[in-house]
């Protein structure tokens, strides 16, 4: 085995790792949307019309991009626009 074999080895557990990581954080950030949304799933096939006084959140959230560029292009939360005109 050469070295640049090694080499592109450690690169792409690097890579499979970091992409774990990624998709770990993700799924760790929906969870509380995911635990919310099973929860009113389990109330509906009970049966169980009074939904509302169980959900102490309040709020409907719903999936999707943060903010929304007047354009019609979708950002992430909080990126600045940095005053680049794309088109």
């Amino acid at each position: 085995m050469k070295w640049d074999d090694v080499t592109l080895v450690i690169l792409a557990a690097f890579g499979c790792f970091t992409l774990l990581l990624t998709q770990v954080s993700e799924v760790l950030s929906r969870l509380p949307q995911i635990i919310r949304a099973w929860r009113q799933v389990r109330r509906e096939l009970s049966g169980d019309g009074d939904s509302a006084s169980r959900d102490h959140s309040g709020r409907v959230t719903t999936p999707g991009p943060a903010t929304v560029d007047p354009r019609g292009r979708s950002r992430t939360s909080g990126e600045p626009d940095g005053g680049r005109d794309e088109d």
